[in-house]
């Protein structure tokens, strides 16, 4: 097959390819990348780049593994896919097992899903469903965390802050969900009951309506970056069993080691209704979800008026994904990861530090494999994103946060040039 030159790549990105939350009016320059190996992204134009974004959040045992290629080769030449509708195979079964054993208590039956957005689709589908079964079809709006995101179909962007969960364009035409105040105390804050007020408020006025609670646990993400304490994590579980509504979970971005804990559910010894996974899922090879349940939820759809969950993605448990999968969890668990999580979170805390001092920014924090330097203002990102280039990082700001979730491989070395690098760029930034 015949290779496109690097002129020809970068025409037909220009005239023809839409970029995630890009303008195709204004383009944002996109960087042509030829090949990927451990933590580093090769140009075409011969330049190599740290990553500290592991493809958004999901490449945790950076690029090119050995092992991951291994087990992907090997499922291709068996069963590269197969419809799971009436079929299954011995790849969905292990994963399933796997992240039965190794997910909070209680969480005992498995859907796979092609896509961490769908994954949450699942979520509210399974919990809206679940009531309706029950014979209380006025339980069926979701209560969400301002400062929320859980990705951008439209069930997912009901349950995103309507205001900075970047959807606002689409309020018109979305299912209206009810917001609860972003968590206002800190990762390592002294807890007052008062940091639960307004949720407790919404429970008291709203359960015989609220068919679950969806949040992010401990870490909200794309909604801003912030750490919040296990103690609300805590109490939110135990209000959600007081006025019988679901406990959604979305660990997309938090599960697989990110913040120090397995599953970020850990911080507060709390276990879910029901649990979204994806990004690291796969160690960022192939696209892949999965949403568990308790045998309750389960076992109350499937009572139910239609007897069957009704969802069903073309692409669920695809044998190659399944395979990444199994191969990513097995070389994770049988890792040092948490020596290597809290390596990375002292590095980054003492790394990233210095900007504390800096004039334009407001804060700088960080929790296991993840640093943020968060602005008074926002960044223009092809501006900063050039001069992140040019000191050979990759480091992606959205609006005034400048943050780091780099593999879990990284380098003492490695990191010292990415931290170093990141405050050069965002001291002289303005």
């Amino acid at each position: 097959m015949k290779h496109l030159t690097t002129s020809q790549v970068s025409t037909i990105d220009q005239q023809h390819i839409w970029h995630p939350y890009s303008s195709l009016t204004n383009p944002i320059p996109a960087y042509h990348v030829v090949s990927a190996e451990g933590v580093r992204l090769k140009l075409a134009d011969g330049r190599e780049l740290i990553d500290g974004m592991a493809s958004w959040w999901s490449a945790i045992h950076g690029y090119n593994h050995p092992e991951l290629n291994a087990a992907i080769k090997h499922q291709i030449d068996t069963m590269s896919h197969v419809m799971f509708g009436g079929i299954t195979h011995e790849p969905a079964a292990k994963l399933a097992q796997t992240l039965v054993d190794i997910t909070p208590a209680g969480l005992e039956k498995v859907f796979f899903s092609d896509s961490g957005s769908v994954g949450v689709e699942v979520a509210l589908k399974m919990a809206i469903q679940y009531w309706y079964s029950q014979g209380n079809s006025e339980k069926s709006r979701i209560l969400s965390l301002r400062k929320g995101y859980h990705g951008d179909t439209f069930g997912a962007m009901s349950v995103c802050d309507p205001v900075t969960g970047m959807h606002h364009l689409f309020n018109n035409t979305l299912a209206k969900q009810l917001f609860t105040e972003s968590p206002r105390c800190g990762f390592n804050d002294t807890w007052n009951e008062s940091h639960i007020a307004d949720i407790k408020s919404q429970l008291v006025k709203h359960h015989h309506e609220l068919a679950a609670v969806i949040l992010e646990p401990i870490l909200q993400g794309t909604g801003g970056m912030h750490f919040y304490s296990p103690t609300y994590l805590k109490r939110v579980r135990e209000l959600c069993d007081e006025y019988d509504v679901l406990l959604i979970a979305d660990e997309i971005a938090t599960g697989f080691g990110r913040t120090g804990k397995l599953f970020a559910c850990e911080w507060a010894g709390i276990s879910p209704d029901i649990l979204c996974l994806g990004k690291a899922l796969t160690g960022g090879y192939m696209t892949l979800a999965a949403t568990l349940c308790t045998t309750k939820v389960s076992d109350g759809i499937c009572h139910g008026e239609a007897g069957v969950f009704m969802h069903g993605p073309t692409f669920m448990g695809n044998p190659l994904a399944c395979s990444a999968a199994n191969a990513s969890i097995e070389l994770l668990l049988n890792s040092n990861w948490e020596e290597q999580i809290a390596a990375i979170e002292g590095q980054l805390k003492s790394g990233l530090a210095p900007a504390k001092n800096y004039s334009h920014v407001t804060d700088v924090r960080c929790l296991g494999a993840v640093g943020v330097i968060e602005l008074k203002e926002s960044v223009d990102v092809a501006t900063i994103q050039k001069q992140f280039v040019d000191k050979g990082i990759w480091v992606r700001p959205f609006g005034s946060r400048v943050y780091v979730m780099p593999p879990y491989i990284i380098s003492s070395q490695d990191l010292d040039t990415l931290t170093n690098n990141m405050l050069k760029v965002v001291e002289f930034y303005k």
